[in-house]
C-alpha cells in the first residue's frame, strides 16, 4: 500500500507531537514542514530529517496530499482555506475556526472542490475512550441518562512558553479545552441539540510564570470560566465545567449515568486511562481495555485515518463535520450566556464509526 503525502503548516509546541506519533502509522508519511517564520520550519525540520519551507513552497509541492494546520487559532480559517485552495485535504488543529462563521467557510470550500476536513482533536479514537463507547454500544450501563465533564486548572500561563494566544479571541478555556471533552461526549452519546450556559472573566490580565515570559502580563479577551448543560438528542443531558480559574479539584473527567449502572471515562485529553463500570449498587470495577492506542502518544492518528480513508474511500473519523458540530455547541455557551436562553443547535453529525477492537498499535481500519 503506498504512504500518503503528508506537510505540516506552523512548527510550534504541539508540532512535536504530531511529528514524533506520525512513526507509529505506516500508512502516511510526513514529507516537509512550513511555518511563517521560515527558519523555525528549518530548524523543527532538522530535527526530524525534513525539508523546512515557506508555506507557499509546501503548498505547491506535489508529493502532499494531506496538510496538517498547526497555526494559532486566529490563523485556522485562513491556512485552511490556502490549504483547500492549493487542492490538498487538510487536518486542522483544534478549534476548527474561532467561530461558526469562519468555520463554515472552510467546509463549504472543501464541498465545492470535493476534498476533506479533519479536525483535532484526535483523542478519542484512544484505546481508553474506543473501550468506553463500545461498553456503552454493548448495553454495559443501559440507557445513558446523564452526565458530568469537568476541566479546571489555574491557566496555560504556569508552563506554556508563550500563552497569550489562550487569552485572546479564538481562545479561552472552552475552546481550547472544550473540544476534547466535548467531541469525546459526541461519540459516547450523540450529537447535542440544545445548549445552556454561564461564563465569567475575572481577571482582565494574567501573570506569566513560564519561560521565557516570567513576570510579563498578558491580556484576557475572552471567558476563562465556562459552565452549562448539554442536552443531547438522545435525550440525555451533561453538566459541563472549562475553566482557567480552578486552582484544584477532584472531579473526574467525565462521567456517564445510565439506567443500570455508571462509568468513568478517563481523561479526554489522553489516549489511554482506566474505563470503570460500578452496576446499580455495586462497587466501581475496571474494565479490560478492548482497543489499541493506549500507552503513549497518538497525535496524529486523526491525520493517519484520513489517509487511510482516502486509500480505501471511506468516511475519516475526526471529520471536519464533527469538529464543526462541536465548535457549533461550544459558541453556544457564550450565545446563552449573553442572551439567557437555551440556544437550540442546528448542525447534525452522526457517530464517528468505532474502530475495530483487538487492533495493533499503527493500524488504522
Amino acid at each position: 500500500m503506498r504512504k500518503v503525502g503528508v506537510g505540516i503548516i506552523g512548527c510550534g509546541v504541539i508540532s512535536t507531537a504530531y511529528l514524533k506519533a506520525a512513526q507509529r502509522f505506516p500508512v502516511m508519511e510526513f514529507r516537509a514542514l512550513a511555518d511563517m517564520r521560515s527558519e523555525v520550519a528549518e530548524r523543527q525540520g532538522a530535527a526530524f530529517g525534513l525539508p523546512g519551507m515557506r508555506v507557499d513552497q509546501l503548498l505547491k509541492r506535489d508529493d502532499i496530499e494531506i496538510v496538517v494546520n498547526l497555526t494559532v487559532p486566529l490563523a485556522h480559517t485562513d491556512v485552511s482555506l490556502a490549504v483547500l485552495n492549493a487542492g490538498k485535504h487538510v487536518h486542522s488543529e483544534k478549534p476548527l475556526g474561532i467561530n461558526v462563521a469562519e468555520a463554515r467557510k472552510v467546509m463549504e470550500l472543501a464541498a465545492q472542490k470535493n476534498l476533506r476536513v479533519g479536525c483535532a482533536p484526535d483523542t478519542f479514537l484512544g484505546g481508553g475512550h474506543q473501550t468506553a463507547r463500545k461498553l456503552i454500544d454493548d448495553g454495559a450501563i443501559g440507557t445513558p441518562v446523564a452526565g458530568s465533564a469537568f476541566f479546571g486548572c489555574p491557566g496555560h500561563e504556569r508552563w506554556h512558553p508563550a500563552p497569550g494566544f489562550y487569552y485572546l479571541r479564538g481562545g479561552g478555556s472552552m475552546l481550547d479545552m472544550g473540544p476534547y471533552y466535548i467531541t469525546d461526549l459526541v461519540q459516547l452519546l450523540g450529537p447535542v441539540a440544545s445548549v445552556m450556559g454561564s461564563t465569567a472573566r475575572p481577571r482582565t490580565e494574567r501573570l506569566v510564570t513560564s519561560q521565557p515570559m516570567n513576570g510579563a502580563l498578558i491580556p484576557v479577551e475572552v471567558a476563562t470560566h465556562v459552565a452549562g448543560t448539554l442536552e443531547f438528542e438522545s435525550g440525555a443531558v451533561v453538566s459541563i465545567t472549562m475553566s482557567f480559574d480552578v486552582p484544584k479539584h477532584r472531579h473526574a473527567p467525565i462521567e456517564i449515568y445510565g439506567d443500570k449502572g455508571s462509568m468513568l471515562v478517563p481523561d479526554p485529553n489522553r489516549f489511554g486511562g482506566e474505563v470503570q463500570v460500578a452496576k446499580t449498587g455495586g462497587e466501581w470495577e475496571v474494565m479490560p481495555l478492548t482497543h489499541g492506542h493506549v500507552e503513549g502518544e497518538f497525535r496524529s492518528i486523526g491525520v493517519a485515518d484520513m489517509a487511510g480513508a482516502i486509500l480505501n474511500d471511506r468516511p475519516h473519523r475526526a471529520s471536519g463535520a464533527l469538529a464543526f458540530h462541536v465548535l457549533e455547541v461550544m459558541e453556544a455557551f457564550q450565545t446563552s450566556a449573553d442572551e439567557g436562553r437555551r440556544v437550540k443547535i442546528e448542525s447534525r453529525v452522526e457517530r464517528p464509526a468505532m474502530l475495530p477492537a483487538g487492533r495493533e498499535t499503527g493500524q488504522i481500519d
